[in-house]
């Protein structure tokens, strides 16, 4: 069994028992961590893949150590110019060990909700926000018009917009 999974930025193959070297993770050493954005899965044969990951699907490891690779040697020369610079690059990476590849019946980690901050009293009316669902067959135009009439004239009403909905929720 083996799994394509996505750590720290990187998408990376792994199976079980499986010693993997990745970019610094903020774990300590001995630490067991768990990604869930798998890719693909492949067990005796049978291939999953995700859309863009597999829901329920998670990969744990134990951190082993954390280390500096090795070092890089980056050259810049114009020729008949005068111009020579050498500089050298370590990376920071952590070594993990896969420990075991679930396919199904990974727990989804809850976000604890956070206590809305006091408001001062007057509210200020904030426009509407559109459901995803209804803007995936619109035109760019439709869309345009759809903000325009629901009062969403750039970034930051939008996410006005999208924050005071989720405060209602």
């Amino acid at each position: 069994m083996y799994a394509i999974v996505e750590i720290a930025g990187q998408q990376f193959k792994v199976a079980k028992d499986q010693k993997v070297y990745v970019h610094r993770l903020q774990e300590e050493e001995g630490a067991k961590v768990s990604f869930d954005n798998v890719l693909l899965l492949s067990d005796a044969g049978t291939v999953t893949v995700g859309a863009p990951a597999i829901e329920g699907a998670e990969v744990t490891a134990k951190i082993l150590g954390h280390l500096k690779g090795d070092k890089v040697i980056v050259f810049k020369k114009k020729r008949r110019k005068g111009y020579k610079k050498k500089n050298g690059h370590r990376q920071f990476l952590t070594e993990i060990q896969i420990e075991s590849i679930a396919a199904s019946g990974a727990k989804k980690k809850v976000a604890a909700k956070k206590a809305p901050a006091k408001k001062s009293e007057a509210k200020v009316e904030a426009p509407k926000a559109v459901a995803t669902d209804d803007l995936g067959s619109k035109t760019v135009a439709e869309l345009k018009a759809l903000a325009k009439e629901k009062g969403i004239s750039g970034y930051t009403s939008l996410k006005k917009a999208e924050l005071i909905e989720a405060l209602t929720k």
